[in-house]
């Protein structure tokens, strides 16, 4: 069974919170990351707004099946309490134009008595790459 990890957070406990989530994420199963969202999870993702584990799994859906070859690498940036505040990046090739992109943001999460994030606030920007200058993902052939 998977590791429930509940607040209030300690340096410890945020750290394998913010690792489970890259790790999470980097299965690109949008069924399985769904369920670390409570079940009304407010977010906001760049200029999409969503509400609720429905939402949020359709928008992963989509997401992923544009963003191959997707690798995501998190750093805990900070927390207090149930909040904890990350930065990330990763990379990812364009379904239509094959173009390799960067990809780095910050991230705002509150969790709720059960560990599940209640609210993710993401702030992401977009960087074309050469795939000559890949870093997280070496090749999409090694997946």
């Amino acid at each position: 069974m998977a590791q429930i990890i509940t607040p209030p957070f300690t340096a410890e406990t945020a750290r394998k919170k913010v690792q489970l989530a890259e790790d999470g994420w980097n299965s690109r199963n949008p069924e399985k990351v769904s369920l670390a969202y409570s079940e009304n999870s407010q977010w906001r993702n760049r200029n999409t707004f969503l509400q609720g584990r429905p939402a949020i799994k359709k928008f992963l859906t989509g997401k992923w099946s544009r963003e191959l070859h997707y690798k995501l690498e998190k750093e805990l940036w900070a927390f207090q309490g149930n909040r904890i505040s990350v930065r990330f990046e990763y990379e990812w090739m364009h379904a239509e134009t094959g173009q390799w992109f960067r990809s780095y943001g910050n991230e705002q999460w509150e969790f709720n008595d059960d560990g599940l994030m209640a609210r993710r606030y993401a702030s992401v920007n977009d960087l074309a790459i050469d795939p000559k200058d890949l870093r997280i993902t070496t090749s999409p052939d090694s997946e």
